[in-house]
């Protein structure tokens, strides 16, 4: 097993990453209360839940398992209260504690449930999918979907730990791995040029679910973000060049309606559509492009968006979180492994971009 902080001041806490650790008690026993709720969905529980329970019973608490439906039709409002009740049902106080294991849906709903519940309580984070376990456990965003766009209500809320098994990656369907590779894919283009010339030689290593490259990946990742959360916590500033290729992702997913593409395979289609928005720019030249887009297909991800128009995914891009004074702002590539954020796009250009990418 390997640890490594994300340097938060008193909210700080460790990233364990490792094989076969889902059910060490001593990995869980510094933060159970009384009661640990278990928020997993019907997919996972059959798979973990049993062993992540007894983990939690040997470090003392008694547990309350919560399964909810699959996918991301799962978040929202409806389910949530559902959490609240099954929480207040056992009646959990301040002291419970919330155990989200599973992949970023759940880690999502479970870690909003957290923040709001008796205004706050503990939160370990057991991602089960490789985009939870390089992504979305790490650094403390939990949300549900609104209709109209994804991730629109929510909280931020730092676990007390996350506890990344990579042996929980070998259940993993091929789709929901590959979608995971995008988010890896993210990190590096945005970040780490090393890091995706390092994909470029590995790629099918990674689909081929190597122990050692998936550790590998797993760490670099978490590393890349725990340096970028410990700098801008609540996303003022570089860490909105993390979400390389959400703007156009989550207009993608929302316009297709949630769980019809994968939260990865959306974001793999809009990373394309960002770089070739950064070559029309001149940020970037063709053949950087180019290059992004044939790292996304090695992966077998998407290269293109769903047969929605322009003026439909701009109108669901107005909503994006990064918008600033009534006016998109897009994570462009200035080079390949480093990312920057735009605001001075020209709409025209936009529509473009997507119509180069758009099945």
């Amino acid at each position: 097993m390997e640890s490594l902080g994300v340097a938060l001041g008193e909210r700080s806490y460790s990233i364990h990453i490792g094989s076969g650790i889902l059910d060490d008690a001593a990995l869980y026993a510094p933060y159970v209360g009384p009661k640990a709720a278990v928020v997993t969905n019907e997919v996972v529980a059959p798979l973990y839940l049993a062993r992540v329970r007894a983990a939690l019973e040997s470090a003392g608490a008694q547990v309350v398992p919560i399964v909810v439906e699959d996918g991301e039709r799962a978040k929202r409002w409806q389910t949530l209260e559902r959490v609240f009740d099954e929480l207040l049902g056992a009646r959990c106080g301040r002291d419970a504690l919330v155990v989200a294991l599973g992949g970023g849906v759940i880690g999502d709903l479970a870690g909003f449930a957290a923040a709001v519940y008796q205004r706050g309580v503990s939160l370990v984070q057991v991602p089960t999918t490789l985009l939870a376990q390089v992504d979305s456990s790490v650094g403390g965003k939990t949300a549900i979907n609104h209709p109209r766009a994804k991730n629109m209500i929510g909280a931020f809320h730092q676990p007390r730990a996350v506890i990344s098994d990579v042996a929980t990656l070998d259940t993993l369907p091929d789709r929901e791995l590959r979608a995971g590779l995008a988010e890896v894919i993210k990190h590096a283009l945005a970040l780490d040029l090393r890091f995706v010339e390092w994909l470029e030689a590995s790629v099918e290593t990674l689909l081929a679910r190597d122990r050692a490259a998936l550790t590998y990946a797993v760490r670099r990742c978490c590393e890349l973000k725990a340096a970028v959360v410990a700098a801008d916590e609540r996303e003022t500033g570089t860490r909105a060049l993390l979400n390389l290729g959400h703007t156009f992702g989550h207009a993608i997913e929302a316009g297709a309606g949630y769980g019809t593409w994968l939260h990865g395979e959306a974001v793999a289609a809009g990373m394309v559509m960002a770089a070739e928005l950064s070559s029309r720019l001149g940020l970037i030249g063709a053949q950087d492009a180019a290059r992004v887009r044939k790292l996304v297909a090695r992966a077998g991800l998407p290269v293109a968006g769903p047969a929605l128009s322009g003026e439909q995914l701009l109108q669901l891009m107005a909503l994006d979180k990064k918008s600033a004074g009534g006016r998109l702002r897009f994570v462009l590539l200035e080079s390949i492994g480093r990312a920057v954020l735009r605001g001075d796009v020209a709409e025209p250009l936009v529509l473009q971009s997507m119509a180069a990418a758009t099945q």
